[in-house]
């Protein structure tokens, strides 16, 4: 398993619908990068100028909406995983 540092979030992409509304369904090729993920590991947090840590804004478990060219993708044991700084998240999904 991979663990963060710093203010790294660890994402993992959540499936997105492989057709359109008219029942077209599209090749890997023509699929948008998603946006949507689940977060699956935090790192502790970042130090200001202060000395202060500043801990991420998200908890494991957390549907999330990134910023779309963000982060670092890898693989680990099969796994496609994202790897973003706690600023590239842009919500929190409810």
């Amino acid at each position: 398993m991979l663990k963060p540092l710093s203010d790294r979030v660890i994402l993992k992409a959540l499936d997105k619908i492989e057709k359109t509304a008219g029942g077209i369904f599209l090749p890997d090729s023509a699929k948008e990068k998603p946006a949507e993920a689940e977060v699956v590991a935090v790192g502790p947090g970042q130090l200001n100028s202060n000395g202060q840590l500043i801990v991420p804004d998200v908890k494991v478990g957390d549907k999330v909406i990134y910023a779309k060219y963000a982060g670092t993708e890898v693989k680990v044991d099969g796994v496609d995983y994202i790897i973003v700084r706690n600023e590239d998240i842009l919500g929190i999904v409810e």
